[in-house]
């Protein structure tokens, strides 16, 4: 069996020779989704760009400055197991110590951080991760393959709540026990770890870079890492109040593996701003902030008017509007019924609700969740918007009087979506109310609300986000979906690492979601963030990452 390895610019034949490695007529969305697969299974980031005909992204060409503190507005929550984050800020305030072993960088391609390298089988079964060298943890321990293999096992505890990184690796979970099946993770000796995977599957290397995937050290457990900070990076936190501020101070006595090559602050204060954008604006005025997590709306260009550095990242992040078909209200399961489901949707215009959620700054999409950007993308097109249509369906369903209760957080782009949507439903003669829960506490509960609107991190892989948030039994799966035909064909599509393959598997999974009426998912947003222009190194990130080890200020 053939394996390739990280960084050896060795592909498979399928990922070489695809339509999306030819050259320029191809779009820039597409590309990027050709990069993180060709950097999963063994191009450089130089020469996957090259395979594109492009070059990479060039490196800042001043030098660094040392020290410094930076002060970034963003949601300041709190802390809790990294397995079960689910919001990217905590993981920006714990990235300063609680390290990954792969990153997504900024040219949207997978970089080995706390993994030297790593290998995948051609049939993508058996993965090698090396593990690096020279990593010590801050009480001076040895990063070592135990280690590693600890945090996968950690990871595939499907009964653990919260867990959503058991959807992620999922494939290695035996499904009587909930946990890692017996020899999926092998450690070869101190420095190797060898996942032998029952299946097939294409996203571990994707999975190992997303948000709750931080790497903890095995006496930490379970525990909030932000009472007890210990791992392997350049930082501490010095302190944390949620919803005022966190501080991360660079880590005395502690020799960072990647010394010389960042972690050039010497303070990271994180201020909480709240979500509201006049909030964000006023910060900058008073001269508070000299970074934001993020703009949005008609704020891009307001931000922008202050004379601060506009960053944007063109990604597969949405928002979803759905609703759960097994919460009951008042003794009833209002969603249960897919003419119901289905009804809503018809009854918005996804165009409208692009300009008044984001000011038009994204694309339309079809209510599948997945994405022209994505390489697996199939082009199957929504039910058509149809009020008159959707009225019938609720009267065919006896649900034509039935007052839907509309929910959404409090900030700005996503109540302006959600708005919109309730006025749409209106129009079609559709009783709907709206609630509108501060942030503080809308995602104490967000999973389980019975009609809500939740936003959604791009992942690189349409099967990722498939599994993630519509796999049966998934600790993210907000809809109560379950269908057993499409986790029969979700596992398929994972076990198919060629691209044009997947496309068609995925084709038949979207006409599914479409047919079930599972979600209205109007738009594909372009991301947009601020900083004052003696900040460096900070840009927008396309999943919302923070890479604090590579900011750095100029005066």
């Amino acid at each position: 069996m053939k394996f390739y390895k990280s960084g050896s610019d060795t592909l498979p034949t399928s990922i070489e020779n695809s339509g999306l490695a030819q050259g320029p007529q191809n779009d820039d969305v597409s590309r990027r989704e050709f990069l993180a697969m060709a950097t999963t299974f063994g191009a450089t980031t130089a020469t996957a760009y090259s395979m594109l005909g492009m070059n990479a992204p060039a490196l800042a060409s001043e030098t660094p400055k040392i020290g410094g503190t930076i002060r970034i507005g963003m949601v300041v929550r709190a802390g809790k197991d990294p397995r079960s984050y689910d919001d990217s800020p905590q993981a920006n305030i714990s990235r300063g110590w609680l390290e990954y072993l792969v990153r997504y960088t900024h040219a949207f391609t997978f970089e080995p951080m706390l993994l030297e390298s790593w290998e995948i089988s051609e049939d993508a079964k058996t993965y090698i991760l090396n593990v690096r060298p020279g990593v010590t943890w801050h009480n001076g321990d040895a990063l070592t393959a135990e280690h590693v293999a600890y945090n996968i096992a950690r990871w595939c505890e499907k009964d653990v709540e919260g867990n959503s990184m058991a959807g992620r690796f999922g494939t290695l979970i035996d499904a009587e026990t909930g946990k890692a099946a017996d020899g999926t993770i092998e450690v070869v000796d101190d420095m190797t770890v060898r996942l032998n995977l029952p299946n097939p599957d294409i996203t571990l290397i994707a999975g190992m870079a997303d948000y709750p995937a931080a790497v903890v050290h095995p006496s930490a457990g379970s525990a909030d890492p932000f009472l007890a900070p210990m791992g392997t990076g350049p930082y501490t936190l010095e302190s944390h109040e949620a919803g005022v501020k966190a501080v991360l101070v660079r880590k005395e006595g502690h020799t960072w593996w990647n010394e010389g090559n960042g972690a050039y602050l010497d303070r990271i204060e994180y201020v909480d701003v709240g979500t509201d954008p006049t909030i964000i604006v006023a910060s900058y005025e008073a001269e508070e902030i000299d970074a934001n997590y993020e703009s949005s709306g008609e704020f891009v260009d307001v931000l922008t008017g202050l004379d601060l550095v506009q960053n944007e990242a063109v990604t597969a992040a949405t928002i979803v509007l759905r609703t759960n078909q097994f919460t009951e209200v008042n003794g009833q399961k209002p969603y249960a019924d897919a003419r119901v489901r289905r009804a809503l949707s018809m009854a918005v215009d996804n165009n409208v609700l692009l300009e008044l959620g984001v000011n038009g700054l994204g694309i339309t999409a079809q209510n599948h969740h997945v994405c022209p950007i994505h390489p697996e993308y199939a082009k199957v097109d929504r039910l058509p918007h149809d009020p008159a249509g959707a009225m019938v369906l609720l009267k065919e369903a006896g649900m034509e009087d039935y007052e839907h209760d509309l929910i959404s957080i409090d900030d700005d782009w996503r109540k302006n979506t959600t708005d919109a949507m309730a006025a749409q439903l209106r129009d079609a003669g559709i009783k709907v109310k709206r609630t509108v829960i501060p942030g503080a506490s809308f995602w104490n509960d967000w999973a389980k609300f019975p009609f809500s609107s939740t936003n959604w991190n791009m992942r690189p892989l349409g099967v990722q986000i498939l599994a993630l948030a519509y796999r049966s039994g998934e600790a993210w799966n907000e809809t109560g979906f379950d269908n057993a035909e499409f986790d029969n064909l979700l596992a398929e599509a994972l076990a198919t690492p060629d691209a044009d393959k997947r496309r068609d598997i995925m084709a038949r999974l979207e006409a599914i979601m479409l047919e079930e009426g599972v979600v209205t998912q109007p738009y594909w947003r372009s991301l947009y963030n601020h900083n004052r222009p003696h900040v460096k190194g900070m840009g927008m990130h396309p999943t919302f990452e923070i890479h604090i080890d590579k900011i750095w200020l100029d005066g």
